[in-house]
């Protein structure tokens, strides 16, 4: 500071108030602080614009035009092996026959009951066995006494055994009398069926009738159980082609002195079992009185039996 502001500032200061003024240092100290503050904020100023200057420069040439971009990139791909499911056994696919081959008529569902429903020659499942079912004496064998049916049995004892019982899905029975075509009308019968009609499971026909060869062959004498002193042999016969196959079997019996009539004598009694599909048809002729069975009324009564049936099942 010059001489001469200094005195000017002494006078000045003697004339105001002392406590009022500040001392030269202090004014001196506030004016550099005032300069340095002026300083930076041109610094600051100075920053700012080159700052906006270089960001419009980065705007200027990112907005410049330039060839289109093309589609981004797509990451490499990686071919992954993936191993196929392991097949246990029992996941195997089986072949399954057609609905015809399991029902026997095409497009029936193959569903059903427990028991197999058994087939006709025609392919249908019999429902019922009705009388249609059974045949009809020749006019001249009619005796007029109506047939009965009844749970009768179905074949002799054949020594304990019980052949064709086992599959059964239905039978019925009946008690018919006949009479020779040269017997007058009015005269008792010469002769009685026990005739039965069995529906099997698909399969069980067959097996009855093997197991009647059998029980007869097993079964070739037997005492009577109920009437003492008779005794019975049995026996196959010849005699097929009747249906789908056939046995014929004879039962004859022999009487001693006081096991009745006829005493020392025998009657003969034939039995014939037919197949037909899965049904069986039984002719056994129980006689009449101790009449003895007639080979060609049984035969001809079979044929009759046969039709019947097929005209049933067809």
């Amino acid at each position: 500071m010059s001489r001469e502001l200094h005195r000017f500032y002494q006078s000045l200061a003697q004339d105001t108030d002392p406590g009022g003024l500040v001392s030269p240092d202090l004014v001196r100290r506030y004016a550099d602080r005032r300069a340095r503050l002026r300083a930076a904020a041109g610094v600051l100023v100075v920053a700012a614009l080159v700052g906006g200057t270089a960001a419009g420069t980065r705007f200027v040439l990112t907005a410049a035009p330039g060839p289109p971009a093309g589609p981004p990139a797509l990451p490499p791909t990686t071919a992954v092996s993936v191993p196929a499911p392991a097949v246990s056994p029992a996941a195997t696919v089986t072949s399954v026959p057609a609905a015809s081959a399991l029902t026997g008529s095409a497009g029936r569902s193959s569903a059903g009951p427990a028991n197999p429903a058994v087939t006709s020659p025609s392919g249908q499942p019999p429902t019922a066995i009705p009388d249609a079912a059974f045949f009809t004496l020749a006019a001249a064998n009619d005796t007029g006494i109506r047939a009965t049916f009844d749970a009768g049995p179905t074949l002799p004892q054949l020594c304990g055994a019980h052949p064709g019982d086992s599959g059964v899905v239905q039978r019925r029975g009946r008690a018919l009398a006949f009479r020779y075509a040269d017997t007058p009308k009015g005269y008792v019968p010469d002769g009685s069926y026990r005739h039965t009609i069995t529906v099997y499971r698909s399969g069980h026909a067959g097996e009855a009738l093997g197991e009647l060869r059998a029980a007869v062959r097993d079964c070739p004498i037997q005492q009577s159980s109920d009437t003492p002193g008779v005794t019975s042999r049995y026996r196959l016969l010849g005699g097929g082609g009747y249906g789908d196959e056939s046995v014929l079997f004879e039962l004859r019996r022999s009487y001693s002195e006081g096991a009745g009539d006829p005493v020392g004598g025998e009657e003969v009694r034939l039995v014939r079992a037919i197949r037909l599909g899965d049904v069986v048809t039984v002719l056994w002729e129980q006689g009449w009185e101790g009449t003895s069975s007639d080979r060609s009324q049984v035969d001809a009564d079979s044929g009759r039996a046969v039709d019947a049936l097929r005209a049933w099942l067809d």
